[in-house]
């Protein structure tokens, strides 16, 4: 079994939640990657450099001084801060974006009505790459910056490129993928956190999307999950950080599969 650990801003952007969560995750035996967003730090630095940041529904824009920005940081501040530490907790890593050794090819978003400017979608992870790391005894640390083959770098959502790792490692090992976030799975009832729901399938995710009880956020995140499950992963689990270990062992969180 492999572990695909996705983490989101919530934990990068609190350094308490952050220590915490990389002590589960390096505690966690046998073979696992993990996958960080950017969080807060990138709009930060931008800001600081005088760089104006643009959203459009909650999306950031990537236009080119953005993008020099966003590299900087999710692959460098933020990647490599995550292998030091997980060094220092005796977790070999190995930090990575998505154009080292080819890693993940993506081409750029095409414009329609909106031009979110440098956003690459995922064409292709190189499994063979990731199984010579993970034979090596090494653990990937993926930072979400993939490459277009032709020399251009491109932001790209840190969900889907865990979706993504996870259906190209399923063709030759049984996958579990972990998006782990501040909720402890996904709720019946926004307002109470201990409403979780255990299981879910296709059909039960277009009930309660009919039914309104999941929207936003949620909805994207419920919709890679589906995606992957149908790409041949075993399960998806989506749950809070703090329950890492209970997750990993699939006893805590929502758990999405195909019945």
């Amino acid at each position: 079994m492999i572990l695909i650990i996705k983490i989101g801003g919530n934990i990068i952007d609190n350094s308490e939640a952050l220590d915490a969560f990389l002590k589960k995750f390096a505690a966690i035996k046998g073979h696992k990657i993990l996958i960080h967003g950017g969080g807060k730090i990138a709009s930060q630095i931008a800001e600081t450099l005088d760089i104006p940041q643009k959203m459009i529904h909650g999306r950031r824009i990537t236009d080119e001084p953005t993008l020099d920005v966003i590299t900087m940081v999710y692959t460098g501040l933020i990647n490599k801060n995550i292998v030091a530490d997980l060094y220092a907790l005796q977790c070999p890593a190995l930090g990575v974006c998505g154009a080292d050794a080819g890693l993940i090819l993506a081409e750029k978003r095409p414009v329609s009505d909106i031009n979110y400017g440098f956003v690459g979608d995922v064409v292709e992870v190189k499994a063979n790459v990731l199984q010579d790391w993970l034979t090596q005894g090494l653990t990937p640390v993926i930072a979400p910056v993939s490459h277009d083959g032709k020399g251009q770098l491109l932001n790209t959502n840190a969900d889907t490129i865990a979706s993504e790792v996870a259906i190209a490692l399923s063709a030759y090992h049984d996958v579990r993928l972990i998006y782990c976030f501040e909720k402890k799975g996904v709720l019946m009832d926004v307002n109470d956190d201990h409403s979780v729901i255990p299981n879910l399938n296709e059909k039960t995710i277009k009930e309660l999307k009919i039914d309104g009880l999941i929207h936003s956020g949620m909805i994207p995140k419920l919709d890679n999950a589906v995606r992957t499950i149908h790409g041949g992963v075993e399960s998806v689990i989506i749950g809070h950080a703090d329950d890492l270990d209970l997750l990993a062992k699939g006893h805590s969180g929502t758990k999405i599969s195909e019945v």
